[in-house]
């Protein structure tokens, strides 16, 4: 039986018994419908005194201390504690969410307050300025902030009769406010001669700027404007914390335990003293009034809510009770009746009706109360003590049987064995006593194997075992009554036990998450004949598990309402209820037990909606019994985006090198090179870890993106064009619904989005601030104004922008584990659908939140791993595609059927006017119809399909595809190999763009006398590209082993390939074909490269500190170079093939003679007159100048020299290309810098006629094309580079980016409302009527 599924029955919140009346105020309203509004722990709680019926709000997830109503009575706003503290508006008929507000306060929201019209909400945190914000709450957006006061505010109102007005109080003072546009200004209160200065409790504002306010001496204190005019003095006889306005005046409530009405003048009405009232006692406080009518609701800090009507003001009804302040950590059930009994630090105890809902007794102890117990028969209560005493009660009279103290710390636990004979009683000193019911309860026996105190107990069926828990989470057993250890494991074997409360032992072994204390579980209850199990923890959670559960990280439902810990747990006698309790919170929850076949009954009822659906959410384990992951899949999890250093890091970095920095300002430094480079071509399409980034634009190019750049294809004249904006790796790419803007979304430590026009190439908006390293997906709504994002922080936050503005909208965490897509319903903005790893969720705005909905798969299942969704031809449809190639229809939020797509995952889908055309990881491409009930046409990605116009080679028949767009009559295809495919729709197939596939791209040689170019990576193929403007890879070898290196030799030849297991190549350059292989080295190969001149000898770098030097016409090893103290890094030869230069991991650069390879030491003025066949060095004194000056940081990791010997371009670790003027010497040499790759450049070549530069990214799997451009030729041009690394009042200090945005006209379109060029002529210009076929033209 170890299923570590979850189980099928769930549970329902049926009663709260309690309210909060400690340390909060105000918090007790009558609601349009007559109902009462209060809450309780975390939960809002609307209560029909009529039907005696609640009804909750699960949408916090801590506890709520403060408490608005509408002017309306219907909505409600709450706000709760916490790191990140919120507030919901909600519904109280139907209590659903109607609007979040967040991320501005913290520590929690102390109150609140609605305006006259109930459009604007006041909130004051928690926070040490007490922040007060005004919010336009149904948007979610902070209209105005300001802070609050040093010290607490215990209340805030509007001035109902003044707008823009507000007031607010606390301790020891009271300010009035005024809002104005979106600042909002205080002025003191006067206090004046009037009145001492105190502390102002609460207020209400009436007529004529006159505020009332209570303070804490219990006089009431009248305002007119800010000054004080007079005291009503001794209105309370202490201090007063509650005042409520109603149309027939004012209600005020105090510590006194009186409540008095107040006419419109605050003249006296009535007083009620609810202390001499029947139900009354010493030491009630009010702490909330409401007068509606002829009712008054009154709650007080001991938790009873009291309903007063007014005419029968002696006779008020207690309508609810609760636990008073201090902690709550005794229950028990009563073996055959519907009872629950509670105890507590208030040290009471009290009986509860799980029938009724209602307390039936209660009596106050002398001691507080930490466990109970009700014997077999239901005749005594035990109750252990905080002091080390248990008392027994008979429960039909709550009379004293016997009082016992044999310990002098805490009882912990206590129980009665099933016979009824013993009680065994557990306490804080180790032990267990265990004494005779009987006998008077006489100590008959002892238990003493533990060294911790003792947690939990469970006694055998027939009760001659008894097994404990304790704070070290050891499991013991005793033989009863001696209490004798048994340390045989045989003797237990046929144990049965009576109940099992314990939290340690094989059956409950998958209750505890992975990683966990084992004090976080305050208690379990099995339930043998449903074959569950619920379990109570330190974080406000009850789960329901299957018993016996003995996995680890087994799957549960969670159910939260609980505030902080939840300290015990019990099934009721007959298992129909639960009953749950919180410590802190010192609330009790009676849940409704829903078995399995019951559950199918009830899902045609929609579930309770709420922030934590009250089915269960994510369980702790990963690797449940969810299907294995499909490897790609699996593959793509593991990718993490998070860099050592971000390119935003880099002012920083430069400010911690300022010494360097200015050492090098004070020496004359060499310019920067004249020459230029600019973006030509790039080869590569970013398939191996991103969908559906592929599109169509309206011109018919096709838009998406590689490394750090958005492409824009032109693939009649296979051109393309660059958009340079971001700098680091492009996650993501959504296109408008018009097809000329898109977005795309980067990797960075505060990572933007980036909207751009494809014509234009130009920005529109960047969005930032929201997201941390990085965004996986965007998407935009169909009337274009709002753009949805994904980011890859741990929560995957969700957020929703309108884009024009730059204003985000709503936010959300969205999920543990990676979301893969967002989708916005085009029907309704306001929805969205986002799926990923088990992940599928339909969420709907409310305000600056988002309230999510997992989809209800139903008796159908689990939720699977979701690749892909999108929406149909209803609001109410959504497709998704799985990790096992299935199609998931779903209606609403249920799923409704399935349909076998593909054979394996289905990655990418696409909505048309009639029907979907999906693919998958089998390499086909499929179109249904509008409902997915057939499929009308297949096409499979294969290379006898390639027609003769290809720019390339398919690696592998059937590539997995990862997106798919539909256009211009064709199907569009991208996969994960990183090619670019164009189905006709009668079935040939076009390549039109190729790069390598995942893994890094290292090795990179250009042609002696030809414009193409090799390159090797560890995606293990090593492919020919053609440099000429046909931009198309010429050929491709897989090889047995990744490879970081090649060389051509100087006849153009051969290619010699260097492979990461030690061994290289030499092949025909033209066919591919192996002419040679050696293998003498076990690692790496770093470098390789043949002599000048006839390519007599080939010198092999690897990284295990060699060079071996071969002959190529013989095929053999003629000398080792030896001498290095670390890897090989680069090499060159000299014009005469006898001298080569290595430099090494250390940073050391060394020489060796060819080709025996003995070391030589050559002076540093020697090594410049020698004229060397290649410069790809990146150590000496001729390059001193291409180290930055954050050179600890970053490597510089390639460079060339042009043939002329003049300028010399650097990769390095940041994914910058720099041009240095040659020699370089001196250092921080000035340059310029291109962005382009992502992370690092890996390596970078000149062709032969220096016409090109060739670079290659690294993990950007990219290879890109510079042309390289003569000084005087320089148009004004987009892009150009950053001059240096040294501040711009010495230099330009341009980066690329910045220069271009330099030569942008600003005046800012975002604003203008129509983004979009339009054409014509002005009505006001034109000379004469146009013509008909003119006037087709004015608008795109």
């Amino acid at each position: 039986m170890a299923d570590r599924s979850a189980p099928g029955c769930h549970l329902r919140l049926e009663w709260v018994y309690g309210y909060r009346g400690h340390q909060c105020r105000n918090n007790l309203y009558y609601t349009a419908a007559k109902e009462i509004v209060y809450f309780v722990a975390g939960v809002g709680v609307v209560y029909s005194p009529r039907e005696h019926r609640q009804k909750f709000y699960l949408g916090h997830q801590d506890d709520i201390i403060s408490l608005a109503l509408h002017p309306e009575r219907v909505l409600v706003a709450t706000g709760q504690v916490g790191k990140e503290p919120y507030i919901c508006v909600w519904d109280s008929y139907t209590v659903q969410t109607v609007s979040v507000l967040k991320d501005v306060h913290t520590h929690g929201i102390a109150c609140l307050a609605f305006d006259l019209d109930g459009q604007r909400l006041v909130s004051v945190g928690l926070d040490s300025k007490n922040t007060v914000c005004v919010w336009d709450w149904r948007k979610g957006k902070l209209l105005s902030m300001a802070p609050g006061h040093t010290d607490r505010i215990f209340d805030i109102s509007w001035d109902l009769y003044q707008p823009n007005k507000l007031v607010s109080c606390g301790v020891k003072h009271i300010k009035f406010w005024s809002l104005c546009g979106n600042s909002l200004t205080p002025k003191r209160g006067v206090f004046g001669k009037t009145g001492d200065l105190q502390t102002i409790l609460c207020l209400a504002c009436a007529r004529d700027e006159v505020t009332y306010s209570g303070a804490l001496n219990g006089d009431i204190y009248v305002w007119k404007g800010i000054n004080l005019v007079r005291t009503i003095q001794g209105a309370h006889a202490a201090g007063i914390f509650s005042m409520n306005a109603c149309e027939e005046g004012f209600a005020t409530g105090g510590r006194d335990g009186c409540v008095r009405l107040w006419d419109l003048n605050f003249k006296p009405i009535t007083v009620i003293d609810l202390r001499e009232t029947d139900q009354g006692y010493k030491g009630l406080s009010v702490r909330s009034v409401c007068w509606r009518g002829d009712h008054i609701l009154v709650g007080t800090q001991d938790s009873e809510i009291f309903e007063i009507v007014v005419h029968e003001r002696n006779k008020p009804f207690l309508i609810m009770q609760g636990h008073c302040e201090g902690e709550l950590w005794a229950l028990a059930v009563h073996p055959t009746k519907p009872l629950a009994m509670t105890g507590s630090d208030d040290r009471s105890v009290r009986i509860w009706s799980l029938i009724d809902h209602a307390l039936i007794a209660r009596c106050n102890m002398e001691e507080p109360i930490r466990c109970a117990a009700v014997s077999t028969d239901g005749i005594h209560l035990a109750l252990g003590m905080k002091d080390g005493s248990f008392t027994v009660l008979r429960v039909r009279d709550m009379t004293e049987v016997v009082h016992i103290k044999d310990r002098k710390e805490a009882i912990h636990e206590l129980k009665y064995s099933p016979d009824g004979n013993f009680l065994a009683v557990g306490s804080n000193d180790s032990s267990v006593d265990i004494y005779g019911v009987v006998q008077r309860y006489k100590k008959i026996g002892e238990c003493i194997g533990s060294l911790s105190f003792i947690t939990h107990m469970d006694w055998s069926s027939d009760s001659k075992y008894l097994q404990t828990n304790d704070g070290n989470g050891k499991r013991l057993f005793y033989r009863m009554p001696s209490g004798k250890e048994v340390s045989s494991k045989e003797e237990l074997k046929g144990v049965q036990w009576a109940s099992w409360t314990c939290v340690s032992g094989v059956e409950v072994n998958g209750i505890w998450p992975k990683y966990s204390d084992i004090n976080d579980i305050n208690s379990v209850d099995a339930n043998f004949i449903g074959q569950v199990m619920v379990t109570a923890d330190d974080y406000g959670i009850v789960k329901l598990f299957r018993y016996p559960c003995l996995r680890k990280g087994a799957k549960f439902k969670k159910y939260l309402g609980h505030s902080a810990h939840v300290t015990n747990v019990r099934w009721s006698h007959d298992h129909q209820w639960v009953v749950s309790i919180g410590g802190a919170d010192h609330s009790v929850f009676q849940w409704k037990f829903v078995p399995d076949r019951k559950l199918k009954d009830s899902l045609h009822i929609a579930p309770q909606e709420s922030l934590v659906d009250s089915n269960s959410d994510e369980s702790d384990s990963d690797q449940s019994d969810v299907p294995e992951l499909d490897s790609e899949i699996e593959q793509e999890t593991q990718i993490t985006y998070r860099r050592q250093v971000y390119k935003e890091d880099l002012p920083q970095l430069k400010e911690q090198c300022k010494e360097k920095r200015k050492s090098a300002a004070s020496k004359r430094r060499e310019r920067a090179p004249g020459n230029s480079i600019r973006l030509h071509f790039v080869h590569g399409y970013r398939g191996y870890d991103c969908r559906s980034n592929l599109f169509y634009t309206q011109t018919g190019e096709i838009v998406y993106h590689v490394a750090a750049v958005g492409v824009v294809y032109n693939r009649q004249q296979n051109t393309q064009r660059f958009y340079l904006g971001h700098d680091d790796d492009i996650l993501c790419l959504a296109i408008h619904p018009l097809k000329d803007y898109v977005a795309t979304g980067q990797v960075g430590r505060d990572s933007s989005i980036h909207i751009w026009d494809t014509e234009t190439i130009r920005p529109l908006s960047v969005l930032k601030g929201y997201h941390q390293y990085g965004v996986c997906a965007v998407d935009f709504s169909a009337d274009g104004k709002r753009l949805a994002s994904v980011g890859i922080d741990d929560n995957h936050t969700i957020v929703l922008w309108d884009w024009k503005k730059g204003e985000k909208l709503s936010a959300v965490r969205g999920s543990k584990d990676k979301i893969f897509v967002v989708k916005i319903n085009p029907y309704m903005p306001e929805k969205l659908i986002t799926v990923g790893i088990k992940h599928l969720k339909f969420w709907r705005r409310a305000g600056g939140g988002l309230i999510g909905r997992k989809g209800c798969i139903g008796a159908m299942g689990r939720t699977d791993t979701m690749m892909c969704a999108v929406y149909g031809w209803t609001e109410e449809m959504a497709f998704s595609g799985t990790s096992t190639g299935d199609v998931c229809i779903w209606r609403d939020v249920f799923l409704i059927k399935t349909v076998k797509a593909h054979d394996g995952p289905v990655f990418s889908m696409h909505a048309l006017e009639k029907g979907f055309v999906t693919g998958g990881k089998d390499g086909v491409v499929a179109l249904w119809d509008d409902t997915f009930e057939r499929c009308l046409k297949t096409y499979a990605i294969k290379r006898a399909a390639l027609a003769p116009g290809s720019k390339g080679l398919l690696l592998e028949d059937n590539p997995s595809i990862r997106a798919i767009s539909l256009g211009h009559g064709h199907i569009l295809v991208g996969t994960k190999n990183g090619e670019i495919l164009e189905v006709d729709k009668s079935g040939p197939i076009t390549l039109l763009v190729q790069g390598h596939m995942e893994g890094e791209v290292w090795g990179l040689a250009t042609h002696p006398h030809l414009p193409i170019c090799a390159t090797v990576s560890d995606d293990k193929t090593l492919r020919i590209w053609d440099l000429s403007p046909s931009h198309c890879m010429l050929a491709v070898r897989k090889l047995k082993k990744g490879g970081r290196c090649c060389c051509f030799s100087p006849d153009g030849k051969a290619l010699a390939v260097g492979l990461n297991d030690g061994s290289f190549l030499i092949v025909n350059a033209d066919t591919l074909e192996d002419l040679v292989s050696f293998q003498h080295r076990k690692d790496v190969i770093s470098e390789i490269r043949f002599s000048p001149g006839a390519g007599k000898y080939l010198a092999v770098a690897s990284c295990d500190n060699f060079v071996d030097i071969y002959n190529v016409m013989s095929s053999k090893r003629v000398g080792i170079c030896k001498g290095a103290s670390s890897y090989i890094t680069h090499m060159d030869w000299d014009v005469r093939g006898k001298l080569l230069q290595v430099n090494t991991g250390a940073k050391e650069q060394l020489f060796f003679e060819a080709p025996r390879g003995k070391k030589q030491t050559i002076p540093t003025l020697e090594v410049e007159k020698i004229g060397w066949a290649s410069w790809t060095s990146v150590l000496g004194s001729c390059c001193e100048g291409i180290w930055p000056i954050i050179g600890e940081v970053t490597d510089v990791t390639a460079s060339c020299l042009t043939s002329d010997s003049k300028v010399l371009a650097t990769g390095d670790d940041f994914g910058f290309v720099k041009l240095f003027r040659y020699p370089a010497k001196g250092k921080f040499g000035k340059f310029k810098r291109y962005v382009a790759h992502s992370t690092h450049v890996t390596n970078v070549r000149w062709t032969y006629d220096d016409s090109l530069l060739v670079t290659v990214g690294g993990a950007d799997t990219s290879l890109m094309l510079w042309t390289y451009e003569m000084e005087g030729h320089r148009d004004t041009r987009q892009c150009d580079s950053e001059e240096s690394d040294l501040d711009s009042e010495e230099d330009g200090g341009y980066d690329s980016d910045v220069t271009r945005e330099n030569e942008i006209n600003y005046t800012i379109k975002a604003l203008s409302t129509n983004i979009r060029p339009m054409f014509g002529i002005k009505p006001h210009l034109q000379q004469k009527e146009p013509t008909l076929d003119e006037r087709q033209g004015v608008v795109r």
